[in-house]
Formats: C-alpha cells, structure tokens, sequence
C-alpha cells in the first residue's frame, strides 16, 4: 500500500520522464498521479512485456520497479535491464529483509524504497537519483573536466567512463558518482560512512552495505582481477582506498 496523497512539491526536473512498472493498479495510478502533480511525466506497465514494450516505444529518465511482478519478477528484470542500458532504476518492495536490498542493489538498482510508503518519499528518490544521474541537466556542483588514472578516463561534464582502449563502459549514476569521489581523493583512506555522505547524502538513509555492494560493482568493471584489487583497497577498519594516480584535465 502508499501512504495518501499530499500536496504538491515544488517542481523541479520537469521534463523528466518515468515509467512505473507495478501490477498493482491503484498504486500504480496514485504514483503516477503524484508525480504529474510535481511536473513529471509518467508511464505505466504492469509486468516485463509491458515494461519491454514502454522501453521500445519512448525514452525514460528512470523506472520505478516492483520487486514482486507476475511472470519475470523485479530482480530478473533489473539484471536484464542492466545488460543493455544504465537508466536509473529506484526498486519497489514489500519484503524488509536485508538480503533483498544486498540482491536488488548487486542487480544494478540506484536506489530502492520499502512498502507502504509515502509518495513524497518516493518522489525525494527519485530526484536524488535524477540529480546523482545528472538526467538532462549538469549538477550545480560538477565542474567540467576529466579524471584519467592508469589509462581510464572518467568525463566529469558528460558522466562517461571510457577504459584504457577508448571504449565507453557502461555505468549507473551511483557508480560514476563513487569512482568520481574515489578520483577526487586518491591515496586517503575512506571511510562508508564518508562515501555515502558523498554520493548519496544522509537524507535517503541509504542501506548501510549499499557501498560495499558499488564498490563491488566498480571492481568488476575497471579491475583487472576483481578478487584481488589493485585500485581499489579494502582497509580493515578503515574502509577504502583508491591507490591509483591521477591527474585531473
């Protein structure tokens, strides 16, 4: 279930763009109608056909995803997702085990969001991770420019992250903004708690494994054997420490 309707927030990210994949009609239509009332656009799919068909037909800044759909569920359809785009994805569930929110966030999901809950939490998510994303607008605070480190390059301005060959890989907006503020403090030890004050802010309460679970991810993408990092060190009660040079452009 959703909390009931409030008032309208200010509106910002306007010409943003969701789809609400939910097979529960009513909370399906009670998001959809908040987030119009804040200046949002919204679609709507009640399981992965309907989703795949959205997805074929238009553009989405973000997709809100049920974790508990009938036939494909949330966590299937996330890891298929994530093989083919980095659109940020803010999951749906009943379930408030730990375990869920460790198997949805290693599926790639940006954020997640337990039920019931209030539309204005959702609608605060969503923002967060449209402004994380940088979704059609370049954040007050990001300047321009670029980090290389041991021959990667990660684009401040356009959010890419292209490896030692000049190919871009794919990353989620959590992601890049990670590996950015590993960049920024290369050779400091930092702690998850520092990590998630710099990437996601205290206002969600983001899960507290929520980082090692990125840096996971990270690992798997710009290391060249992920069991045994060489950029990227875990420091036994201390956190993480990104060894590598690099030299800001």
């Amino acid at each position: 279930m959703v909390a009931s309707l409030e008032a309208p927030d200010i509106q910002v990210n306007a010409s943003a763009h969701i789809l609400i994949v939910e097979d529960d009609r009513e909370i399906s239509a009670l998001v959809a109608r908040y987030l119009s009332q804040n200046g949002m656009r919204t679609a709507t799919a009640r399981d992965g056909r309907e989703m795949d068909r959205a997805l074929r037909d238009g553009r989405f800044d973000l997709i809100v995803l049920d974790l508990n759909l009938p036939g494909e569920d949330g966590l299937s359809l996330c890891r298929r997702l994530r093989q083919t785009m980095v659109t940020p994805i803010v999951m749906l569930t009943a379930r408030s085990e730990d375990i869920d929110k460790i198997i949805g966030l290693e599926m790639g999901a940006d954020d997640y969001l337990g039920k019931p809950f209030n539309p204005r939490e959702l609608l605060a998510r969503i923002r967060a991770v449209l402004r994380r994303q940088g979704s059609g607008q370049q954040a007050p605070d990001e300047p321009p420019g670029s980090f290389v480190f041991h021959g990667w390059t990660l684009n401040a301005g356009n959010r890419e992250l292209t490896n030692p060959d000049h190919v871009r890989i794919a990353v989620t907006g959590a992601e890049f903004d990670l590996l950015r503020a590993l960049c920024e403090r290369p050779g400091r030890v930092l702690s998850r708690d520092v990590l998630l004050d710099l990437t996601q802010g205290r206002a969600a309460a983001p899960f507290e494994r929520s980082i090692d679970i990125l840096i996971s991810r990270l690992r798997q993408k710009i290391e060249r054997e992920p069991r045994e990092p060489e950029l990227i060190k875990t420091i036994r009660s201390g956190g993480y420490l990104f060894t590598a040079t690099v030299e800001r452009r």
